[in-house]
């Protein structure tokens, strides 16, 4: 127990400056990360508070991105702040001193709250309370406005907090257990953590035993095996690498909530969870992970590497809005529609579900200081999404409430005027307001089981900044409300997993590139194509240009793969008082999950990057288009039983391998997982990019059952928008196109 005349924090004051810079470049490296997972949900305009902003980076970052925003970084430290404020300067940055578990601003009087890498501070230098996390975040909702957002970065705490098994190494640092901490080998140094973490308590350590080796999980050389609880094996390898700090670092509780909970403070406290999602920076695990240490049940099955961090948003709402659902089976209603076609050929049954009436995405944008922003609808109910059964690969939570495009239902008046009398109904948007309407994209989101066609139409109109509610179309409490997002942090948001909506991203990458506007950096995974052999390039315009098929025949009886189920979906308030009602309907696949994993193909030739498409047949197809051929990205729906990456990738592999005949290389996510129809279906999408080099002996890369797997010019594929009508191979080619930096480089296309 610390002095009581002591201040609480002083523990975590780092001395000198030259300890602050070491510290301050630590953190740096990850900042765009968190800018971009955290400003989706920030809007142009209003007031943010960057607590405890550490090195000010992102405070700068923020007011640098969104110049009508006014930034204040808050620390606790007069040191941090005089740094910050000496080193970063705009006219709309400004740095103070405070205290983040304690009233900072006037009550209402904030748009945003960006905690980041904070929160395990509050909870450790008051003797590791972690109700002392629940109670800041209590404060700091308060200073929040309605429609004002809270988002915490911060670590996770595991789910469980069973025994587990670390495998680490003792030959890469002395192992004699008399060196540094920065000297010591990963094993003498974790014996070392058991027994100096939380030093600040009056038991400090936690229980570690060394354990031998286990025919179920064979151990590596050079490694040492100890048992320990679940949670200590993370706050271990979050931290095995911060050695020149240790005594500081060692002081620190890193995870304090686990995702449940934190999900529960924020409900409690009023706050609409629009994002719940652990973190995997690609840098950390493939430097400080893959290869570094080894974790296992004690039964010896291996264990997913654990999150690096945790993002989550929450709304404050405002009086008679809820903050959560409650779902209980009902009987469907006939909304959806299920329909059954065979192969001509093959005889196969298909299932199809039909969602009634065309929607078109209306997209307002503008032109405001030289950034494109785009009008679009955030916190809309989208309460089918947690229907999901055991949620997404990267143990996200499916949002209740999305930010998506402004939704037109077409009725008998053209899409142009019903477009028109939307925008000035719901959204203000006035007619003489419009510059220019063009026609956007048109693609399926999800052919392979649903019959929904997008179409986007792009208005261009005066500067609108409005953060305005929308009319009720929803039958919930609310409806959303209508703002402005600059368009290239929506892209940058969609790469680290910040933009479920896959639909708005899509809409965003067609219209900056029919503007010749350059789409930003890519902040994901790094992707990257390698020579390949065996493999030879499609001509677009000879696949342009083939001739239609129409393989399908509709049929009474169905292949028993997709049902149509239906929800009774309450809407709750903080306290839990039911507020509205409704039963919707929703597809899923009977014998398999509703996670998928879509295949971006990637090889080169001749130094030009190709993907790998598979020209198939497919029912939704010919009833929209009129005929059933079309070129898909590989996807799967997975099997139950595989709930997290490594084993999805695995299965994916070997599908890839034994169905194309491919020789893989290495595999990345490519950008964010999304919902391609959150209307209709719980789906959640994870798109890989894989590296290809080459076709295994002896393979043409043909299906036993259908057409060739097809290599196009993701570059050239681009500028033939009419090939690009599977909502996952667009998702996919736009994703690997911007990776790669060949959006920069493509030709502006005739059409979208």
């Amino acid at each position: 127990m610390s002095d009581s005349t002591q201040d609480p924090y002083d523990g975590q004051l780092r001395g000198d400056r030259g300890a602050y810079r070491r510290y301050l470049d630590g953190m740096d490296a990850s900042m765009q990360q968190k800018v971009a997972l955290t400003a989706a949900h920030l809007l142009c305009l209003g007031k943010v508070a960057d607590m405890g902003m550490g090195s000010g980076t992102g405070s700068y970052s923020l007011a640098a991105l969104y110049p009508g925003l006014s930034v204040v970084g808050v620390d606790v430290s007069p040191e941090m702040v005089a740094i910050a404020a000496e080193r970063y300067v705009l006219p709309n940055l400004s740095f103070i001193v405070g205290d983040i578990a304690q009233p900072v601003f006037e009550p209402g009087s904030l748009d945003g709250i960006l905690d980041s890498s904070v929160l395990h501070h509050v909870t450790t230098f008051t003797d590791y309370d972690h109700d002392a996390a629940a109670r800041a975040l209590a404060v700091q909702t308060q200073a929040l406005r309605p429609g004002g957002v809270l988002i915490v970065r911060d670590f996770l705490a595991p789910s469980t907090d069973e025994t587990v098994w670390l495998d680490v190494p003792f030959d890469d640092a002395n192992d004699s257990g008399t060196g540094a901490p920065s000297d010591s080998s990963t094993a003498v140094l974790l014996e070392r953590f058991a027994r100096e973490f939380r030093p600040l308590c009056s038991e400090p350590g936690f229980v570690l035993r060394r354990v031998e080796d286990s025919a179920a999980a064979p151990l590596a050389s050079g490694r040492r095996r100890y048992a320990l609880s679940r949670r200590m094996a993370v706050e271990f390898v979050l931290r095995k690498d911060y050695r020149n700090d240790w005594d500081t670092e060692v002081k620190e509780e890193y995870t304090y909530f686990g995702q449940t909970r934190f999900e529960q403070v924020f409900a409690d406290l009023g706050l609409r969870v629009l994002a719940s999602t652990p973190i995997r920076n690609p840098w950390i695990v493939a430097n400080r992970y893959q290869g570094k240490f080894a974790w296992w049940t004690t039964d010896g099955a291996p264990i997913e590497l654990p999150p690096t961090n945790y993002v989550i948003v929450g709304e404050r709402v405002r009086a008679g809005q809820g903050v959560r659902w409650q779902h209980t089976a009902a009987a469907p209603h006939g909304f959806l529609q299920l329909e059954h076609f065979a192969h001509r050929d093959t005889g196969h049954v298909v299932d199809l579900v039909r969602r009634p009436n065309l929607t078109v995405d209306a997209l307002p944008w503008y032109i405001h200081e030289d950034d494109v922003r785009i009008v679009a609808r955030m916190s809309y109910p989208r309460p089918l999404l947690g229907l999901a059964g055991g949620g997404a690969l990267d143990g996200s939570r499916p949002p209740g409430w999305v930010t998506e495009p402004l939704a037109v239902i077409a009725g008998d008046k053209p899409i142009a005027q019903t477009v028109e009398d939307a925008l000035n109904d719901r959204t203000a948007i006035a007619p003489e307001s419009i510059v220019r309407m063009e026609m956007g994209a048109t693609y399926y989101p999800s052919p392979g089981g649903i019959q929904e066609e997008v179409r986007s139409v792009f208005v261009e109109v005066a500067p609108v900044f409005a953060n305005t509610d929308l009319p009720d179309s929803s039958g919930f409490s609310t409806s959303g409300r209508v703002a402005a997002i600059e368009a290239r942090q929506l892209l940058r948001a969609a790469q680290v997993g910040g933009l479920p909506d896959a639909r708005l991203e899509m809409a965003v990458y067609n219209l900056l590139r029919l503007r010749g506007r350059d789409p930003g950096p890519w902040i994901g995974a790094s992707v990257s194509a390698a020579e390949s052999t065996g493999i030879a390039a499609t001509d677009l315009h000879t696949l342009r240009d083939r001739a239609p098929r129409r393989m399908f025949a509709r049929v009474a009886e169905g292949a028993d793969f997709l049902t149509v189920q239906a929800s009774s979906i309450a809407e709750l308030a903080a306290d839990g008082a039911v507020l509205h009602t409704r039963t919707l309907e929703y597809v899923v696949p009977g014998p398999l999950s509703s996670r998928t994993v879509s295949a971006a193909l990637l090889t080169v030739r001749e130094g030009e990057v190709l993907i790998g498409v598979d020209d198939t047949d497919l029912p939704a197809a010919q009833c929209i288009g009129g005929h059933s051929s079309i070129l898909v990205a590989p996807a799967w729906r997975l099997p139950h039983d595989i709930t997290s990456t490594t084993p999805a990738r695995a299965w994916v592999a070997a599908r890839l391998e034994r169905q194309y005949g491919l020789r893989l290389g290495s595999v990345v996510d490519l950008g964010g997982r999304y919902h391609p129809s959150p209307g209709s279906t719980p789906e959640v999408v994870h798109p890989m990019a894989w590296q290809v080099h080459g076709l295994s002996q002896g393979s043409d890369a043909r299906r036993p059952d259908g057409p060739a797997l097809l290599w196009v010019p993701l570059q050239k594929l681009l500028d033939h928008p009419a090939l690009l009508v599977d909502g996952h191979l667009r998702v996919a080619a736009f994703r690997a196109a911007h990776a790669l930096g060949l959006l920069e480089q493509a030709s502006r296309p005739a059409g979208i």
